[in-house]
């Protein structure tokens, strides 16, 4: 048995391929997607398949993983952003319910972005970068809608987030990726204070007790 994670970007692929061993008991097959898109008003989406963007997949990988017996569950993580959060589970699970059969699914939201899950442990924060900007993050509120990247930009990154984005997307992307090589390492799972990253290690916990 292993369990199947979907998430929605190479950066946040490599920050669970480092956390997977401490979230997880059994094997974990880890996809990444290039964005995580929308989601479909269908069940056979009309997209480009080479785009592979997570929420315009999702409701067909869904539907496969369901008769696939060697897979314990589905574990998607994609980032809030602005959406509503209620609103946007709802519309998850209601994919969900559409597939026949319907695969063990648990959706779990970085509540702005995923790198509310770095700020969410700051021990973890300034090992990786010992001369980050104290007062950058003490005054960060966890999983608070506020620009998340930006702000762990501004405390670590030359120049801050500005200088980062004149840079460009590309740019931002590898930053990304390299917070992910470089703060994941040192993370406690167990000590982390972003509710969002509780949350989702709660939902594991049914895996890995076998309750799921």
């Amino acid at each position: 048995m292993y369990v199947e994670l979907l998430i929605e970007d190479m950066s946040g692929k490599k920050a669970m391929e480092i956390l997977a061993p401490k979230l997880f008991n059994i094997p974990v097959r880890i996809t990444a997607y290039k964005g995580i898109g929308h989601l479909p008003k269908n069940m056979k989406p009309k997209t480009d398949a080479s785009k592979r963007q997570l929420l315009n997949q999702l409701p067909k990988l869904l539907q496969g993983f369901g008769k696939v017996p060697d897979c314990k569950a589905v574990v998607v993580i994609c980032d809030l952003d602005d959406r509503d959060r209620q609103a946007f589970l709802a519309e998850l699970n209601s994919k969900l319910e559409e597939c026949f059969p319907k695969p063990t699914s648990i959706f779990c939201l970085a509540i702005e972005e995923f790198e509310a899950w770095y700020l969410g442990d700051l021990n973890a924060v300034r090992k990786a970068y010992p001369r980050a900007k104290i007062n950058v993050l003490n005054g960060y509120k966890n999983d608070s809608i506020c620009g998340t990247w930006e702000t762990l930009a501004d405390a670590v990154y030359t120049g801050g987030s500005k200088a980062l984005k004149n840079k460009g997307w590309q740019a931002v992307g590898e930053q990304k990726f390299i917070w992910a090589e470089k703060i994941s390492p040192h993370m406690n799972v167990h000590e982390n204070i972003s509710p969002s990253f509780n949350e989702m290690r709660n939902k594991l916990h049914g895996i890995n007790s076998g309750e799921i």
